[in-house]
């Protein structure tokens, strides 16, 4: 009797299988899809890919306290902080972020370097497509990071006229 239970339990299983088989295939469209951003949908705890903020005046609110890459359990984080001169301005403290490298090949996105940031530097943005076959590619530098500075006016020509319009 447990023989002809089996089988018709396979008997069963088999036949919503068949007929899924003939159901035409739904697919989504990823890139083109529905919704503000091509189709993706993000959860608002959503952890993507580092941004480095801007204060209001466009400079750079790291100050390479090391506090982030202290907290990070990977040890992906890495940092060499240079001291801001009169002439270059480049965050609001004494020193800046010279070099800022996450190497997204061991980052976990645990969020541990975000809450360790006091000035709020470090955020998760919603940057999810990171997949490369390369690993080197995966090694964001400080310039990968960064978001983008405010509109500068028409004359600025160098990295000091731009120092004076930003302090």
């Amino acid at each position: 009797m447990s023989i002809v239970r089996d089988a018709a339990a396979i008997a069963k299983g088999m036949s919503i299988t068949m007929k899924q088989v003939f159901q035409p295939t739904e697919v989504e469209n990823y890139p083109d899809g529905k919704g503000p951003m091509r189709g993706a949908k993000f959860e608002e705890r959503f952890r993507g890919k580092h941004q480095l903020q801007r204060d209001e005046n466009g400079l750079e609110k790291c100050v390479a306290c090391f506090l982030c890459a202290a907290a990070c359990p990977s040890n992906c984080i890495y940092i060499e902080a240079a001291e801001n001169t009169e002439e270059t301005r480049i965050s609001s403290a004494e020193r800046y972020a010279k070099v800022y490298n996450i190497d997204y090949n061991r980052c976990i996105f645990c969020g541990y370097c975000v809450e360790a940031c006091p000035t709020d530097a470090i955020t998760h943005g919603h940057g999810f497509e990171l997949a490369s076959l390369n690993a080197t590619t995966l090694v964001m530098r400080k310039e990968d990071l960064l978001i983008p500075t405010p509109a500068l006016p028409d004359a600025v020509r160098s990295q000091k006229d731009q120092a004076e319009i930003l302090a």
